[in-house]
């Protein structure tokens, strides 16, 4: 697991296009045009033609992080990773149960992929752990869950910023930590219940800020996604 030093803001923002239509992610991408240069596509856009539009980005020299948080028989998750490589996709997740990561790991080969294990995720609490039969909370799941990760030798970890000191210090200082539930300050929290600013998750050890409605639902998308990179310039001129 390697992580290239990271100087530039732009290049820690990832921009969710948690969008219904190509059309709507075209739309917001070129309001966004210079200012963002890294996408993340999810199920609703994926399922709506975004993996076509995914190669277009590519093509214009964007970097596209693929989030379908992949969890399958072994053989399933390889074979979809694979494809994932040959797209050219720079990010793609999956959850961090060890047969899929070392699939996932498999898969990737030698191409630059890098994958990412998604530890807990940002929406669930320990009430929603326990309602769905684990024994363990939620720092008890995060930390075994990178240990593993580390030990498979998985490119990075998606995790709340709320866990990514305690994780960094399971995971080391190489492999990427990638962050979603960021909220600027007086933004809605939405259905995410482990958060924090773009500048806390970058002093607390995030290397990638995933950031989807505060920049994408604002009137002006380019000076919200500016306003994040102010956030992650102070914080790296703070460390």
């Amino acid at each position: 697991m390697t992580s290239a030093p990271l100087t530039d803001p732009k290049d820690r923002l990832i921009v969710a296009l948690d969008l219904s239509s190509v059309g709507a992610a075209e739309s917001i991408v070129a309001r966004l045009g210079d200012s963002v240069t890294f996408y993340k596509i999810g199920y609703e856009l994926g399922f709506a033609g975004g993996l076509g539009f995914a190669r277009e980005l590519i093509a214009d020299g964007k970097k596209v992080f693929i989030d379908f948080k992949l969890h399958d028989i072994g053989n399933t998750v390889a074979r979809g990773v694979a494809s994932l490589a040959a797209l050219g996709a720079s990010f793609a997740t999956v959850h961090a149960y060890p047969q899929t990561m070392r699939a996932a790991m498999e898969g990737k080969g030698a191409s630059p992929l890098r994958i990412l294990a998604v530890t807990v995720l940002t929406s669930y609490d320990e009430a929603d752990l326990a309602e769905a039969g684990y024994g363990a909370g939620v720092d008890e799941t995060v930390a075994r869950r990178v240990a593993q990760a580390r030990e498979i030798g998985v490119d990075g970890i998606v995790c709340a910023p709320t866990d990514a000191t305690r994780v960094r210090g399971i995971l080391g200082p190489k492999g990427a930590i990638v962050t979603p539930g960021v909220r600027p300050d007086g933004a809605a929290t939405g259905d995410q219940k482990r958060i924090a600013t773009p500048y806390a998750a970058i002093r607390a050890g995030a290397d990638h800020l995933v950031v989807g409605r505060p920049i994408v639902a604002s009137p002006d998308p380019a000076a919200a996604a500016r306003a994040v990179q102010a956030e992650i310039a102070a914080a790296l001129a703070a460390s």
